[in-house]
Order: structure tokens, then sequence, then C-alpha cells
């Protein structure tokens, strides 16, 4: 039966496929860098952590009234020729510090519940946007789900929520993975990852391109096994980028449609192992359509 226990800002999760931490201070969003083992294979994800998430943004640029520490930076390697401004801030994994949080433990399953208050915006915005995640971890299977959902306390006409899905890749010449799988690109091999190059130079989604049938980006780790990141409702996805700075970055944004001030948008998405391409695209269809997520001690559903 899965398991779960909270100690030293960390909750442990333990199920019969996989063992996973979650951190409630420090580095926090997600499922933490290195912590989600896979019983069947060995395996450990590679990179920063899964399911990690930043901040609120809009596209658009900034003017001479932004702040200087409101500044988006771009025109550049890291964020290409993308024009986006921040909505609110601070970006949560690295700077909020902590989180709120509780467990819930039920027939089967484990779920853990963090939220965050967003502390600054800009102008003419205001603070206090309020980000929930429930992250639901069920036994009899190698995968994890994650609901973000934003709670708005401000009008804005294309309101992102910008995170990391299923999580950076780290790597050095592509030691730690054979290649990249993404829905709606193809397979790529490591070797296209060896010089760093911008976000809009190669394998950038956009919303308003063909839609595809299933959302899923994956990556085949060195001994076959592969870890992949679904959105299970491809629409949720504003924009989704994969590209070398250091590493595979696997930035993700969510929403990119006019929110008013008390409305809430979110997008559940399914992280995992996996021995196949075949076998995240039966994983997939089998949950295809979820945009929302209700847990509670009786069990959780998804809801199309």
């Amino acid at each position: 039966m899965a398991q779960v226990e909270a100690r030293g800002g960390v909750i442990h999760v333990e199920t019969d496929r996989y063992s996973a931490r979650v951190a409630t201070t420090g580095y926090v969003s997600g499922v933490m860098a290195g912590s989600f083992v896979d019983r069947q294979s060995g395996s450990r994800d590679p990179g920063f952590g899964l399911m990690i998430v930043d901040f609120l943004m809009e596209p658009g640029e900034d003017d001479d009234s932004t702040p200087s520490d409101m500044r988006y930076e771009w025109r550049n390697a890291y964020h290409g020729s993308l024009a986006k401004r921040y909505v609110e801030t601070p970006q949560i994994c690295t700077q909020a510090g902590s989180v709120g949080w509780e467990t819930v433990r039920g027939d089967g399953f484990v779920a853990v519940h963090l939220s965050f208050t967003w502390t600054k915006a800009r102008p003419p915005y205001r603070p206090g946007s309020r980000w929930h995640q429930w992250l639901v971890f069920p036994d009899g299977v190698r995968w994890f789900l994650a609901y973000d959902r934003v709670e708005s306390v401000n009008t804005v006409d294309g309101l992102i929520l910008r995170t990391d899905m299923p999580g950076h890749l780290k790597h050095t010449g592509g030691d730690t993975f054979r290649r990249i799988y993404l829905s709606y690109a193809g397979t790529i091999p490591a070797s296209r990852f060896q010089s760093e190059f911008p976000p809009d130079a190669r394998f950038l989604y956009q919303r308003g391109e063909a839609t595809p049938d299933r959302f899923i980006r994956a990556y085949e780790l060195a001994n076959g096994t592969w870890l992949g990141g679904m959105a299970l409702d491809p629409l949720t996805v504003y924009e989704s980028w994969c590209h070398q700075r250091g590493y595979v970055c696997f930035i993700h944004e969510l929403g990119g449609r006019r929110v008013a001030a008390g409305e809430s948008f979110g997008a559940v998405h399914g992280i995992g192992y996996f021995d196949s391409i075949d076998e995240m695209n039966s994983a997939y269809d089998e949950h295809a359509g979820a945009r929302a997520l209700a847990v509670d001690a009786d069990g959780w559903r998804l809801i199309r």
C-alpha cells in the first residue's frame, strides 16, 4: 500500500512501483531532483526535478513603466526571440522558500497538495494570485499525476503559467539519454543536443500549429527506459520548448488565454516511466482529455 511521511521539509512517498520525494522548503514544487526511482528498472530521473513551477507571464514586451527587477530578458540564447513579460513573481521553485502543503492517503494511493501565493506583480497588475498543485501517486503503475491550477486576482488577456515538463534533463555530451521523443516533432537523437541553440531555433511547439492528438515529451534513458510527461489535454498547452542550454531545457507553458479576476485555469499531466513509446501512447489514451483532478480520502478522479 502506498505510504507517505513528512519530515525535515520533505514529503517521502513510497508506492509498490516507485519512490518519490516532494520538498516543502528550499527548491520547491513537483518531485525533487533524483528522487523519482523506478523499482522495475532502477531508473532515477537525471534532471532538476519533475513538474517544476515558475511564475505567471503574458505575451508582450516590457516598456519604460516596468520596474527593473520585473523585466524579463529575452532576445538571447536562453529565451530566444519569444516576447514575454512577467505578470506575477517570484519564481516558485527557486525563490518561494516554502509552500503550503497537506497530504492525503487513501486506498491504493497517496496525494500531496502544495500551494503558494505570488507576492510581486508588474504594474498595472497586483500580486495575490494563488497556485495549487496536486500530486497523486497511485499503486500499480509507474507514473504519477500532477494537476496545477492558478486562481488569478488579475484580468489578463493571455495569462501563462510557466513550468518544466517533464523536467529539465542534465547531461554531458548526451551521456544520460539516448534520444528524445516529442509527439509533435518525432524522435530526436541525443547528438542533436551537443551544442547550444535557443528555444525558437528548433523543436518549438506553439499553439496555432496543428494540435497533436497526444501531447507527450519524453527521453529514453541510457538503460533504455523512457521517462515521459504528458499534457492530458493538448489544448491547455500554450508553448513548449526543447532546446540545449547546458542541459536540455523542457520549458512548458500553460494557458495563454484570457482569464478574468476571480477565475482560474489549470492542466493535468502524467509523468512516469515506460518501456516504449507505444506504452506511453496507451497510458495517454486511457486518460486523455482530463482537464482537472479531484482528490479526497475516498479516492481520486480525473475530470474531463
